[in-house]
């Protein structure tokens, strides 16, 4: 009886400090969304949002780390001003930067379940083991989730063609996801990423 009372202890407390990981996650993304440099035509501005969405399947995985997502989609749809230039409103997610506002929980659960795959039967694992190259490609491919997304959205809402698409929502982005890409590398070899590893992912 006592052991079960101290697992479901452990349990709860695990709980806890992932759900306010993932609210911090949620915070910092809000707060990065608001460094943005505006870009002319039809294109969302360039944010730091995605780091803070690479960080999240880093760090908590892909339960939590897409909760969070859901978590920062939530607010800015009820109110929250923590969209772009402080912007709020379910209207933003059915804007223009809807679809990459909608990959955010998809990416950081992918990126998530490649870095952390065997996270069910061995909890999360400090991503700071984890090779560069799994990384590297776990990052690049939450990175086309998201440009992807972004890129079709936007040509079924303003009914562009493929190409006129991709030079709008994903080649002026390019660069800047290769310097977030090298970031979150060098965060995660840093070591001083805060983890929930070691206990669970569930």
């Amino acid at each position: 009886m006592e052991t079960d009372q101290r697992q479901v202890e452990l349990v709860d407390a695990t709980v806890a400090s992932q759900f306010a990981r993932a609210a911090l996650l949620t915070v910092l993304l809000g707060a990065a969304a608001q460094i943005a440099i505006p870009i002319p035509g039809p294109s969302p501005p360039i944010t730091l949002q995605v780091l803070f969405v690479f960080l999240a399947g880093l760090i908590l995985g892909p339960i939590w780390g897409s909760f969070s997502m859901i978590l920062y989609l939530t607010a800015g749809a009820i109110g929250v001003p923590i969209f772009a230039n402080f912007g709020s409103g379910i209207g933003i997610l059915f804007g223009q930067s809807g679809g990459y506002l909608w990959s955010y929980p998809l990416a950081a659960a992918l990126i998530g379940l490649l870095v952390h795959r065997d996270y069910r039967s061995h909890g999360l694992r400090d991503p700071a083991t984890a090779s560069i190259s799994l990384v590297v490609a776990a990052l690049v491919a939450g990175t086309i989730l998201i440009y992807g997304m972004g890129a079709a959205y936007m040509a079924m809402l303003l009914e562009l063609t493929a190409w006129q698409a991709i030079t709008a929502a994903v080649i002026p982005f390019i660069p800047g996801e290769i310097v977030k890409i090298i970031a979150a590398v060098a965060l995660v070899r840093s070591g001083r990423l805060p983890t929930v590893g070691h206990q669970s992912g569930r």
